[in-house]
């Protein structure tokens, strides 16, 4: 059964002055879902972000939260959105508690034991009557998930939220987001420069550049038949003249050659080379990360 949408954008775009930022942007977010948000600096990642949140109006296009358009329904639309754009906005001389308190205070209907609710998921039980200014910025992470929480968002936007962890604090994030997805069932667009995270982390992905989505699917399907094999040959020269007419090969700095990985040709590819007098030293099996995909697909521009 396929599951229900919560966030669904259409052909979003974003003109400033004479410049189209955003292009036609369409994809959509399901519940239990993490969704990986990535582009390179100048990309219109941050721009797309802000539309989705409310803090700037698309020139064009359709977002609907939970089915309310966020143009002529956005109060309804908002009451079902949680965000973290950038930075938590605490209030350091206060507690945990008295910051939920105080952000509790803006939305209908929500009072203490919601407050108590979403500080036991978030894991502040013990810390949450302690002043802000105390807190690890894990701790602060999780206090400005736990405010974006409070009106029981069904979708959640989350903007670097592993920003200045260590690597244990990653690790905790990234266990708790999908914890978020799939007990809590909220659906999360996560937004991060930490490729190696976004790949361990979400369901799917979309790749932005120059404000197009030039890729989204699972990681599983953007990864497949992405696997390599490293080749380390004597004489190199040789090595490269004889395995470059049995297959397509790179040829790296560090004087290794790269090639399909293929258990069935490998052997073979061997086999010619031993046959012609080339010493294989090694043949290396090189598993598929998100990062090369994404320096392919956007030509090496630094992530955003």
């Amino acid at each position: 059964m396929e599951k229900k949408i919560t966030l669904a954008v259409e052909n979003l775009r974003k003109v400033i002055g004479k410049r189209e930022i955003i292009k036609g942007l369409t994809f959509d977010l399901r519940e239990g879902e993490v969704f990986g948000f990535l582009g390179p600096n100048g990309a219109g990642k941050t721009t797309t972000i802000r539309m989705l949140v409310g803090l700037i109006k698309p020139t064009d296009g359709n977002i609907q939260i939970c089915g309310y358009n966020v143009a002529d329904q956005f109060q309804k639309a908002m009451r079902n959105l949680g965000c973290i754009v950038e930075n938590p906005e605490l209030y350091p001389y206060l507690s945990g508690y008295n910051n939920l308190l105080h952000f509790a205070r803006m939305l209908d209907g929500i009072g203490e034991e919601r407050i108590k609710e979403v500080t036991e998921l978030v894991g502040l039980t013990d810390r949450i009557h302690d002043k802000v200014k105390t807190y690890s910025l894990g701790m602060r992470q999780r206090l400005g998930i736990a405010q974006a929480l409070l009106g029981r968002p069904k979708v959640l936007i989350l903007d670097e939220p592993t920003n200045g962890l260590d690597p244990a604090g990653i690790r905790e994030m990234r266990q708790f987001i999908r914890f978020l997805a799939e007990q809590e069932g909220l659906s999360v667009l996560v937004s991060s420069h930490l490729l190696s995270e976004i790949q361990l982390l979400c369901d799917r992905v979309a790749i932005i550049s120059k404000g197009t989505i030039i890729k989204i699917d699972t990681v599983e399907q953007l990864l497949a038949n992405r696997e390599r094999a490293v080749w380390r040959v004597i004489p190199l020269e040789k090595g490269e003249q004889v395995l470059s007419t049995l297959t397509t090969i790179e040829v790296s700095d560090d004087g290794t050659f790269v090639t399909e990985y293929d258990e069935q040709k490998i052997p073979v590819w061997n086999k010619e080379l031993v046959s012609a007098g080339v010493s294989v030293t090694e043949i290396n099996r090189k598993m598929p990360v998100l990062e090369d995909l994404f320096l392919e697909l956007t030509g090496g521009d630094s992530i955003e």
